[in-house]
Formats: structure tokens, sequence, C-alpha cells
């Protein structure tokens, strides 16, 4: 009976991976495709425009600072693998007047040609205790992170169902599949861009348009410098837990599950754990990749839980450490 049971997973299994080729979407091919990254001057932006455009893709750059734009442009084009491939910059706030994002990416598109892809990789973050955060800096970061990447894809997804094909991508973080301690400002916003996603997805998936949500984990950029300025105690003791992985390996992962219309992308053992922990109602690509979510749940719940335990440990020590000068100055 056991080896009844055995042989019918087995062949189940089986089954599953030869039937799911059949129904996941053809891979986008990038020799001539014209990919648009915001946020492409710098960090993860600037390494997915170098992975692109080393596989042949025409490049449209959009980020705020057109010194850092240019810059980027002449490091990218070091890359090129045809003569005919173009690097095209275009300085823009993506977060503050959509007519002027839509604007800009209808110049780019008579440039160059329709979307084929958009990565919207443009934000930035502000960490500190919620009661220390300044009230705009919600504000900002909502218009950043969540608008930035509302307007960009507003402006091509028209274009996208007249021709029946394309990619979108939103740069989240593994601070929008988790709530941390410092990032109360950040994370509601890289939250929000998985909602986007999963509604924009049963939209325009009839339309052969397929989405990527890319939980980056910490990542050596400039912007991630910056943050750990400022980070509280916690977060950094938190930080501490994972590794920092590099811009250029984050990049390839992020363009290969793109390419392959993949709606989540993760990178490493974590970032694969966390995908399947908070997967929910998201789609999947494949009848294999719902099967690990469904068989891979429960262990991996067991193991989160040692995760928050673990960090709801260091938050309260750090408090216990921070009143106890408090205490002692009482009992004097």
């Amino acid at each position: 009976m056991l080896l009844l049971a055995v042989a019918f997973i087995v062949t189940f299994v089986l089954l599953l991976y030869m039937v799911s080729p059949l129904i996941s979407p053809k891979p986008l091919k990038l020799p001539g495709a014209h990919v648009v990254v915001t946020g492409g001057s710098s960090g993860i932006g600037k390494c997915i425009a170098i992975e692109c455009y080393k596989q042949g893709a025409f490049i449209t750059l959009i980020a705020r600072d057109e010194n850092k734009l240019l810059q980027t442009k002449k490091e990218i084009e070091k890359y090129c693998v045809n003569d005919k491939q173009v690097v095209l910059c275009i300085s823009v706030d993506v977060s503050k007047d959509y007519e002027q994002v839509e604007n800009v990416l209808k110049q780019a598109q008579e440039k160059l040609g329709p979307v084929d892809m958009l990565v919207n990789c443009a934000g930035t973050s502000v960490t500190g205790k919620f009661e220390d955060i300044e009230v705009n800096s919600f504000e900002r970061l909502m218009a950043v992170n969540y608008l930035g990447s509302v307007y960009p894809s507003r402006a091509v997804i028209a274009t996208m169902k007249e021709r029946r094909m394309g990619r979108i991508v939103f740069v989240s973080s593994q601070a929008g599949q988790l709530g941390l301690f410092g990032y109360t400002a950040y994370s509601p916003t890289k939250f929000a861009l998985r909602g986007l996603a999963e509604a924009l997805q049963m939209e325009v998936k009839p339309y052969n348009i397929y989405i990527t949500v890319a939980y980056p984990p910490d990542t050596d950029t400039p912007g991630f410098a910056e943050e750990s300025k400022t980070k509280p105690l916690e977060t950094k003791l938190i930080s501490e837990t994972s590794s920092v992985c590099q811009a250029e390996q984050v990049a390839r992962v992020i363009v290969r599950d793109a390419i392959q219309g993949n709606f989540n992308s993760s990178v490493g053992s974590d970032g694969y754990m966390l995908s399947i922990l908070t997967s929910g109602m998201s789609p999947v690509t494949s009848i294999t990749e719902g099967l690990q979510q469904v068989v891979c749940m429960g262990i991996f719940r067991i193991i989160g839980l040692f995760y928050l335990g673990s960090f709801d440990s260091i938050v309260r020590r750090c408090m216990m450490q921070r009143e106890k000068p408090d205490s002692t100055d009482k009992t004097e």
C-alpha cells in the first residue's frame, strides 16, 4: 500500500512537470526589445538595465538626476552587443505629474518603439521609530514608492493590451512581505505594490501581459548605504540575521523571472521561504509552483515563527537596555 502511494505521488509530480510548460507563458525575447527602467541611474535599476542591454535590448532610463543618468548611460553602453542598440535617458520625477510621465513615455516609444518590458524600480526609504518619523515622510514614500510605479504602468498598459504582449515589473522588497521594526513608513508602500500587482495581473493576463513582483533582500546599493546611516539599533540587529546581496545578482534574478513571466521573484533561501509563506491568493505561473506552495507552507510557517520569536526577542532586549539607566536614576 505504501509503495502504491509513493508511486502515485511520483507519477503525479512527473505529470505536473510535463504539463506545467504548456500553461506557462512564452518567454519574452530581449534582443531588440524596448525595456524601460525607472530609477535606472543607480543600484538595482542600473544593474537591471545593464543585464537587459547585455541581452540585446534597447533601454530607456528614467530618473530625476540628469548627470547620474548620463554617467550610467556611458557605463551601460560598454556592454553593447550590436551597433543598433540605443540607451535613451529621460530626466523626470515619476511620482509627481502623471501627464508628464505619460508624455515622456510617448516620446520614448516614438524613438525606440513600443515598450516590451517596464521595470518600476524608482524608490526611496526612511527608517526610524514610528513616532520619530516626520509625517510628510509617510506621504513622500507613498508617492515615490507606490505612485511612482502606478504612473509609468498606467502610461504603457494600453499599448501593451493592443499588442497582446508585455511585461511589467514592480520592485518591492522583503520589507513588503513582512513588517519589520523601523520600517513603518517604508513597508506599507512596498506592501501596496503587491496588491496593485495582483489586481492588475488579473486584468491583463488575457492580453498575454504578465506582472512580476520582485522582493529583493538587503542589497549593496547607494540607497541601502544611505538608509543604514539612520537605522535604529533594533533594525540593524534584525538585519544582521540575513546577508547583504550584490545588486548584479538581484538584477539577474529579476530579469530572468520577468522574461519567464513569473509573478514572484525572490533571491536566496530566505527569499524563497518568504515567497511561499506570503503567496496567499497570488497567481502562479505553473502547476509545479502551486504544488511547492502547498507542500512547503506548513513547515515554512514553523520556521517563520522561530524567526519572529527571534525578532521580538531583539526588540525586547533593546527596550530593556534603554530603560536600565532610567530605573537606576529613580533608585538613586
